[in-house]
């Protein structure tokens, strides 16, 4: 980065000292016996100005101005620290004294303001208004107001100087002047400025303004430029502009709309174009993880099961094991012995904790968290299956995926004293991810008394929520998992244990969900067993098309009115199926870590995935248009977080995806929440705001 002053020069070279030594007060301290010497400090500070590493001066031929260029040169090349000063004289020009004389160096003035800017490379450029004629003052001022700057710089000076200061050589201004002579100088700023959006349009023929279309001579420091171009094309360009703004701002958002399959955040048409053409062409990478992370998102499908690491999992297993009587410890200890004494362990192993019963389960699964090695627990759950990639063609199938959420969920639930910790790592990992709006889902019945568990468990997080800042605490609801795999009788009373908790815990219970493995088909068979939650109008979710074929997509969306589909995969197998989801605003839950290890898609990221097919996200997204979000399904069981799955997503279509589209991804979550109208309108708002600033801030 390069800190630039740029001047305008006349009979007076000094005022280029007077200004350059204001933005360089440590590298050359003229005003330091000036009697208001810490209030020039403070306000250089408060502009927040640092030291200026070049001058640029732009000036006129002729005699006068000769003999003040070299007066300057002079005094740079005495100074201890000086800075690079690089030269541009307006050929042709001399007093200003006519029309064409002017527009010629209003031209160089504007083009040295757009080259210092591309120069300065994120440094600061600081205009000076002193120096020249009051035409180049204005044209000074014009520019910063169209290029931005960080201070627009004036000098004042004492009406009558005396003729010793008014003739000094450049010595006495690489000084601190006498504080007779400093006192009658006043630096000041007279504004700050910020870059026109006119400047970055590119509709209509209409391109951004960059330096390249508007060239100078490039003077070595100490040396004089010539500009010569007298078709005065910037100033023209700009004036243009200026009159036709509101013309092409409306034709600007109508070209980035026009081709739009889903609209992005509100806010976002209100950002300069310059930020919006760097989030539309900037494509996301693994540097952009932060972004991502700082960006307030909504996790639609995330189980509760499969939410934890095994950090986690060992800190709710040491609460439930600090619960436990010495006997039931050692009763425990001596069922698990075998397994905390191998370190492999047969594939049934996860039979052998459920052989007495739910609560006594958690007691086991405590222990081998707690006294089984790292070593073995992340080889037993994790390492056996690997590599974790098309895990459906498994010898042991869907329960491959499963096999790392055997020692967390209704392994450690059904306990009481899990609930609080368990509740509180969920309210941390949000909290960590980023998230504003969390649809956990998950099988209360599989946790004792289902209705008692959901009670238990909002209080929990309602509790966990408590240590955060009320700004920073995310939203929570909850989706009741229905199992495919259950049978009739199992599968009605889930419904009914979910129509209840919807009567008794109205805003925690948001919708219904049918997982489990496609396979085990049964979509059309419970039609008539849904009619309960339809009749109290809860939301619908369904896991289908996860490396099955697009029918199973057609009978949840058909035959259980889904609201919403987990994964959604093959629907680009059925035209007329995608195109009706895409009429009904049916939203398309993907997973991109879970749908590569459970079907096997291409990510460069692992090698063995080469020879798998492409994720379909993008003909999803921007061939058919489907509205879609991104989701970690089970965070635990595939070591990721939502920002790292924008990430893979990223990966796994050849990093096509902008920031812009992400944005919009992100914004598709919170429209389809499962949450009443007004609720959600009000949680856009603000996650509009929020984003909006943030962007602004990065600019």
């Amino acid at each position: 980065m390069t800190n630039i002053l740029l001047c305008t020069l006349g009979a007076s070279w000094a005022v280029i000292p007077e200004a350059y030594a204001f933005v360089a007060s440590n590298r050359l301290p003229l005003y330091q016996h000036h009697p208001d010497f810490a209030a020039l400090q403070a306000l250089k500070t408060e502009a927040r100005l640092q030291e200026t590493d070049e001058i640029w001066v732009c000036t006129t031929q002729g005699i006068q101005t000769q003999k003040s260029l070299t007066q300057l040169i002079h005094w740079v090349k005495q100074l201890p620290q000086a800075p690079a000063l690089r030269i541009w004289q307006a050929k042709n020009t001399d007093q200003l004294a006519s029309q064409d004389e002017c527009l010629h160096i209003r031209e160089l003035i504007l083009r040295a303001c757009l080259k210092a800017h591309q120069h300065a490379q994120g440094g600061q450029v600081v205009l000076s208004l002193a120096g020249g004629r009051k035409t180049m003052s204005a044209d000074m001022q014009w520019a910063g107001s169209l290029f931005g700057c960080a201070a627009l710089l004036h000098v004042i000076s004492a009406d009558a100087l005396p003729e010793d200061f008014r003739n000094a050589p450049p010595a006495i201004f690489t000084q601190p002047l006498p504080a007779e002579w400093a006192k009658l100088l006043t630096p000041l700023i007279a504004g700050q400025t910020s870059r026109s959006d006119l400047l970055d349009i590119y509709v209509d023929g209409v391109a951004p303004i960059v330096s390249e279309d508007y060239p100078l001579t490039w003077p070595e420091p100490g040396a004089i430029g010539e500009f010569t171009d007298t078709h005065h094309a910037l100033g023209h360009e700009l004036t243009k502009r200026e009159r036709d703004s509101s013309r092409l701002f409306g034709n600007y958002l109508q070209n980035i709309t026009g081709d739009e399959s889903h609209e992005n955040w509100r806010g976002l048409y209100r950002l300069p174009p310059r930020r919006i053409n760097q989030l539309r062409t900037s494509m996301l990478q693994a540097r952009h993880r932060d972004w991502l992370i700082k960006t307030p998102k909504a996790d639609l499908h995330r189980h509760l099961g499969g939410c934890l690491d095994l950090a986690a999992q060992r800190r709710v297993g040491l609460a439930i094991w600090h619960s436990l009587s010495d006997e039931e410890k050692g009763h425990a200890l001596q069922h698990c012995q075998n397994l905390i004494s191998s370190s492999h362990w047969p594939w049934e192993w996860p039979e052998q904790l459920k052989i007495n019963g739910g609560l006594v389960r958690a007691h086991y699964a405590a222990a081998l968290l707690l006294h089984a090695s790292e070593t073995q627990l992340q080889f037993n759950l994790w390492g056996v299956t690997q590599p974790r990639i098309g895990l459906k063609q498994h010898a042991h199938g869907f329960a491959a995926y499963e096999r790392p959420g055997e020692l967390t969920g209704s392994a450690l639930l059904s306990h009481p004293a899990a609930i609080g910790p368990y509740a509180r790592a969920i309210v941390e990992q949000a909290a960590a991810e980023g998230l504003a709006y969390v649809e956990l889902r998950g099988s209360p019945q599989k946790y004792g008394e289902g209705l008692d568990f959901l009670i238990r468990f909002q209080q929990a997080l309602d509790q966990a929520l408590t240590s955060l800042p009320s700004q920073n605490r995310p939203l929570f609801r909850f989706i009741i998992i229905v199992d495919r795999r259950a049978g009739e009788k199992d599968l009605r009373q889930t419904i009914a244990m979910a129509v209840l908790a919807k009567e008794q815990l109205p805003e925690f219970i948001v919708g219904l969900d049918l997982a489990g493995d496609e396979s085990s088909g049964q979509s059309d068979k419970l039609a008539g067993w849904f009619t309960r939650a339809f009749e109290v109008c809860l939301p619908i979710t369904i896991h289908a098309g996860e490396g099955e074929a697009a029918d199973s997509i057609w009978k949840a969306a058909y035959h259980l009115h889904a609201d919403r589909i987990g994964h959604g995969l093959t629907i680009n197998d059925n035209e007329n199926l995608a195109q009706r989801f895409r009429d009904r605003n049916i939203c398309l839950e993907l997973c991109p870590s879970s749908n590569r290890e459970v079907v096997g898609f291409y990510d460069p990221e692992y090698p063995q995935t080469h020879d798998l097919p492409d994720y379909p996200l993008l003909p999803l997204w921007r061939d058919k248009g489907l509205p879609l979000t991104l989701c970690t399904d089970n965070p635990g069981i595939s070591n990721t977080s939502l920002a790292d799955e924008y990430l893979a997503a990223a990966r796994m279509t050849d990093y096509q995806l902008s920031q812009w589209d992400a944005l919009a991804m992100i914004k598709q979550g919170f429209v389809h929440a499962f949450l009443p109208a007004q609720q959600k309108e009000r949680l856009l708002k603000n996650v509009d705001a929020t984003l909006y600033n943030q962007l602004l801030d990065d600019l």
